[in-house]
C-alpha cells in the first residue's frame, strides 16, 4: 500500500520529534512544523533521507561545526536558518 502525502508528513513530523538527542528534537520538530506541508515530493524525499542520518552528524551540520555533505547542504542551510529565526 502506498503512503499518502498526509500520512507521510505525519510520519516525518513524528520522526523529527523523536530523535536521539534533545537538541535535534527541538530543531527538527520546529523545522518540520513550519515547512513539511509546503514541500514538494522531491524535497520530502530529501528530508526523509536526512532523517536517516546520525543525530550527532546532523547537529554538527546544523551548527556549522562540520561541512554538510552535498546532497543535504541546501536543506541543512534552510534548517539552520529556520532555527535561528
Amino acid at each position: 500500500m502506498t503512503e499518502t502525502r498526509e500520512v507521510r508528513i505525519k510520519r516525518l513530523q513524528m520522526r523529527s520529534m523523536r530523535r536521539g538527542i534533545k537538541e535535534m528534537d527541538l530543531i527538527l520538530s520546529a523545522y518540520a512544523e513550519r515547512n513539511l506541508n509546503s514541500m514538494d515530493t522531491a524535497r520530502l524525499d530529501l528530508y526523509d533521507a536526512l532523517l536517516k542520518e546520525n543525530d550527532q552528524d546532523l547537529y554538527q551540520w546544523v551548527t556549522g561545526q562540520v561541512n554538510t555533505p552535498d546532497p543535504f547542504a541546501d536543506l541543512i542551510a534552510d534548517i539552520a536558518q529556520t532555527f535561528q529565526k
